[in-house]
């Protein structure tokens, strides 16, 4: 083989490799930022209601706690259209704080800028 025709099989061979490359655009998953909002001023709005969250983990979406006496779960989900779904459930003595569930409500309505 000529010299040149080696030159050109290279550059064609180098250029086929180069058009089989393909650098994909980041693309957001859809729902994370919600949850992540969501999830932020659920865990904030247990705090300013009072609740002292014993543990917390957002891979599962529960926040438990406790304010005298009262056992506070919080549930974040996502729900299968993309939204998210906050749920507040106190369980125990609830006589003794009857606006708890008030008062975490419009703390997280507060933090989500409502």
């Amino acid at each position: 083989m000529s010299r040149a025709l080696r030159a050109i099989f290279a550059f064609t061979l180098a250029s086929a490799l180069l058009a089989g490359c393909v650098a994909y655009q980041p693309v957001q998953v859809p729902g994370t930022a919600n949850f992540d909002r969501a999830w932020n001023a659920a865990l904030g709005g247990a705090q300013d209601a009072g609740v002292q969250v014993t543990s917390s983990d957002p891979s599962t979406g529960l926040i438990r706690g406790t304010k005298d006496g009262i056992d506070v779960t919080v549930v974040v989900a996502r729900q299968a259209d993309g939204s998210v779904r906050v749920q507040f459930d106190a369980k125990g003595p609830t006589q003794r704080d009857p606006g708890l569930s008030n008062r975490f409500s419009q703390a997280y309505d507060r933090r989500m800028g409502r």
